[in-house]
């Protein structure tokens, strides 16, 4: 058996079994390199590690902190304490404040008195109603004394110093004073022969130099006859190799963007941060539809408001809340709040996209997408978030109707890949009729947006003389279908193994 791993060993390896004999079964990368023909590290642990593997070396590794001077120039001119104490010295045992800051410029003596206070070296006095500082018996004392943080700081001066050689008090005194001190773990390995790599390194191996890549340099030359080559034990333990992969979410993403680019959408987008009158009063919600309450939205202290420059269009939405304004509508009823419409929110559906996007785009034909990150104030949980996707859309068409829009829908999530879907009539403030999606999932049916009709309200205000189909659908619920996942929560979490094993499509 010796024979046959001595036979797999590659020249590194074989050199390495040699040198840990050599040295009395043990040795140190360093000791390797210094005395044994290693010419870096890597090197050497490379080696050791693939022993490992076989059973033939062990390596130990020791994690020591160490210590070092961050900014030194503290420990050359001294601890502002101790420049405070000598100033307090020299002026016979008591400064005022205001002479201290003299002697101390830059704000030092700010840092002095903390010290000096916390070291119990100095007392502060009201004197003539100023204060004073008055050296301490111990502050006293210290004069000619060094203290422990100076102690400490001119050992770093001379190197690098070991946790077990530190002073835990003063090591954290010195780390609170910003930068002063540097800290790092240094690793330390050991390598050792095991048994069986003792047996191995006894048995007779030869240190030969080996080919193990056959290059155009090597047959030019003629090297390769006659040559020792590296031979290969396919049982051999490989670490897996995973190639570079995008998340699934940014798969999905940039699947659905070009199935829509594909059929001729452009893609379309607005700010996080809406005032309410574009997310909910220029879409028709009433201002005190539940959606507004601040249980489900995301409303901002700062800005406090952010106003709608355009008086007309103001006074037309006001108009069409109020008694339906020009439309044939009867509008909410009421007194319409300017105020209210002010108030900045995180937007709560990516349809203030669509609206915005209309307002610029009135006139048929017009096709358009967005995939937006949302925000509403929901209750974590295996289907919900608080922060979640929506893919967007609207077409504006003189012959676009009802059946256009059930249409488009069958078309996308067959693009998608699923057939069995139902839709039922829905009610939202915007759209007239309404409708709300559903996909066939694990056993139940699962809701996954809706769509509908832009209102007469909605679209008066810009101009828009054709129908305008409209939907949003849920993004994370159609990444839960894809790949079969039961917890939503799942689709964010910053799994490693999770990412390499995801198919990609």
């Amino acid at each position: 058996m010796d024979h046959d791993v001595a036979e797999g060993l590659s020249y590194n390896e074989t050199k390495l079994l040699l040198a840990l004999q050599a040295a009395g079964g043990k040795a140190s990368p360093g000791e390797l390199i210094s005395k044994y023909d290693f010419s870096i590290e890597v090197e050497a642990m490379g080696a050791a590690s693939w022993l490992e593997t076989k059973g033939l070396a062990r390596i130990t590794e020791e994690s020591t902190m160490f210590y070092s001077i961050g900014d030194g120039s503290e420990a050359v001119k001294g601890l502002p304490e101790r420049r405070a104490v000598e100033a307090i010295a020299a002026a016979g045992g008591k400064m005022g404040m205001s002479e201290l800051a003299e002697a101390m410029p830059g704000g030092e003596d700010k840092i002095a008195v903390g010290w000096l206070k916390r070291k119990g070296l100095a007392d502060i006095v009201k004197e003539g109603g100023s204060k004073t500082l008055v050296l301490t018996d111990k502050g006293k004392k210290s004069r000619g004394k060094k203290l422990p943080a100076e102690e400490f700081l001119e050992m770093l001066l001379k190197g690098p110093v070991a946790e077990k050689d530190s002073d835990k008090d003063v090591v954290n005194e010195l780390k609170g004073r910003g930068g002063m001190i540097r800290e790092a773990p240094v690793v330390s390995r050991e390598i050792f022969l095991t048994d069986e790599g003792k047996k191995v390194a006894v048995s007779g191996i030869v240190l030969k130099r080996e080919i193990t890549d056959i290059t155009d340099r090597l047959i030019q030359s003629g090297d390769w006859q006659g040559g020792e080559y590296r031979k290969y034990d396919v049982r051999t333990f490989a670490p897996a190799v995973y190639p570079a992969k995008r998340s699934p979410i940014t798969r999905l993403s940039d699947q659905v963007r070009q199935m829509f680019l594909d059929m001729g959408f452009v893609e379309m987008s607005s700010d996080y941060v809406q005032p309410s009158f574009w997310n909910m009063d220029v879409l028709f919600t009433p201002q005190d539809h539940p959606a507004r309450d601040l249980q489900d939205t995301f409303y901002l202290d700062n800005p406090s408001s952010i106003r709608e420059e355009d008086q007309e269009l103001v006074g037309y939405v006001r108009e069409l809340h109020e008694n339906g304004g020009d439309t044939g509508s009867t509008g909410w009823g009421g007194k319409w709040s300017r105020e209210f419409s002010e108030s900045p929110i995180l937007r709560t559906h990516s349809t203030v996209s669509s609206i915005r996007y209309l307002a610029a785009h009135p006139d048929a034909p017009c096709k358009a997408f967005s995939i937006s990150r949302i925000f509403r104030k929901e209750s974590i949980d295996s289907t919900h978030l608080p922060e979640f996707t929506q893919i967007e859309g609207i077409v504006i068409d003189e012959n676009a109707n009802f059946d256009t829009l059930i249409s488009i829908i069958r078309e996308f999530y067959a693009r998608m890949g699923f057939d069995k879907i139902r839709i039922r009539p829905a009610y939202f403030p915007y759209t007239e009729p309404s409708l709300e999606l559903e996909v066939f999932f694990n056993g139940k049916w699962m809701e996954l947006g809706g769509a509908g009709i832009f209102r007469p309200e909605v679209v008066a205000p810009f101009g828009v003389k054709h129908p305008v189909l409209a939907w949003g659908f849920g993004f994370e619920r159609l990444a839960m279908l894809k790949w079969n996942i039961k917890d939503i929560r799942e689709l964010y979490i910053s799994d490693l193994d999770t990412l390499r094993s995801s198919r990609t499509f």
